[in-house]
């Protein structure tokens, strides 16, 4: 490590697949590595998924499953969100699954596969509850037939039917009961138009751990591939934290008490301290949220960002203790040696681990031991 580095654990996002894979040993189970797998890294974390057992990959959007294509790698591979325009002739021509939930999203997967001289393989979205993407149940049968009608004239194979959860990592909330109810009746009312589709999934991660009733043919972990728990207050399942993200001190200084640090003097000293420079900031990730409140791991303990953090870099204040120049610092990690994880952080900011992870920017180098 030079500045800092996001170091990244393949053998964890493995074997934390492989743990995915015991929750839901009835279903296939797709690896979600979408967002650059949610800042570990598309490739290697979707090489990682697979040597764990997945058997799908998902992305969010068409530049991502390309490059998975691209790289070789020829598993299943769902993309679930496109505005008009966009080129799903690629897709079609690479054998990528597309979600569609409009007549429009239809309409237009059609002219690509015609364009490709292919039928594109579909899995049509029904929004259950969360009303975000899918069609809502009132457009559900118009959609149904349209592509039944699409099938038919083998424009299209409708390889799934998918939902999304709502309220997944709050075990017992009665949306998800409500949620699972709506999804079997979208099922049924698309059987009974003659769609017949390989794979019917709606858990995410949090519905493969908690929720045996929800896994049907696929489960679609995300977070929890990465080792973070989708209901940390739960439990962790086992899961390993595949990153950690630390830094070098790229200065100390001595300041006397009463010093204000870093902008608008958010922080003052007490006493007579020093200061470390971390050479990472919201540039970088580091939530400016993070000023005053988020610990790192410096010197063998636990230390809070002293002041505001910048764009690139921030202040912490180790007192006394004999700190220099190209000592580690670790923002967060499994926490084996105590130092704070992509939890701890969440916590702090009031946010959730995912944003934590995701948000490491991308001039922060990864790097990466075990499965390749």
């Amino acid at each position: 490590m030079l500045r800092a580095e996001a170091a990244i654990d393949l053998d964890a996002i493995r074997d934390n697949v492989a743990r995915l894979r015991e929750s839901a040993p009835s279903a296939a189970l797709m690896a979600v590595v979408k967002a650059d797998g949610y800042g570990h890294g598309l490739l290697p974390s979707a090489r990682a998924a697979l040597a764990g057992g997945a058997t799908w990959l998902g992305v969010c959007v068409l530049e991502e499953a390309l490059a998975l294509r691209a790289a070789g790698l020829r598993v299943p591979l769902l993309c679930w969100i496109a505005v008009p325009g966009e080129p799903l002739h690629d897709a079609v021509a690479a054998d990528v699954d597309l979600s569609v939930s409009s007549g429009w999203g239809l309409e237009e997967t059609v002219a690509a596969a015609q364009s490709a001289g292919r039928p594109a393989r579909i899995h049509l979205k029904v929004d259950t509850g969360l009303s975000r993407g899918g069609a809502t149940p009132e457009d559900w049968p118009d959609l149904v037939a349209a592509a039944a009608k699409a099938e038919a004239s083998g424009e299209v194979s409708v390889v799934g039917v998918w939902s999304h959860f709502a309220y997944a990592d709050d075990p017992g909330h009665p949306a998800i009961a409500a949620q699972v109810a709506t999804f079997r009746a979208a099922m049924a009312l698309a059987e009974h138009e003659g769609l017949h589709p390989q794979v019917r999934h709606l858990a995410n991660s949090a519905a493969t751990l908690t929720l045996p009733e929800a896994h049907f043919d696929l489960v679609r972990p995300g977070i929890a591939i990465y080792g973070l728990s989708p209901v940390p207050r739960v439990s962790t399942y086992g899961l390993r934290p595949a990153m950690t993200l630390r830094a070098r001190v790229a200065l100390t200084k001595e300041v006397p008490a009463g010093s204000g640090v870093s902008y608008g003097h958010r922080y003052v000293t007490s006493e007579r301290s020093r200061l470390a420079l971390v050479p990472l900031g919201y540039a970088d990730g580091v939530p400016r949220s993070a000023t005053n409140v988020a610990e790192v791991w410096l010197a063998g303990r636990r230390r809070t960002i002293s002041g505001s953090v910048c764009m690139d870099q921030f202040v912490v204040d180790v007192g006394a203790d004999p700190v220099s120049a190209g000592d580690e610092v670790v923002l967060f990690g499994p926490g084996d040696r105590g130092e704070p994880t992509a939890y701890d952080w969440a916590n702090a900011l009031d946010t959730i681990s995912y944003e934590i992870v995701a948000r490491v920017g991308g001039r922060v180098p990864r790097t990466y031991t075990g499965t390749r």
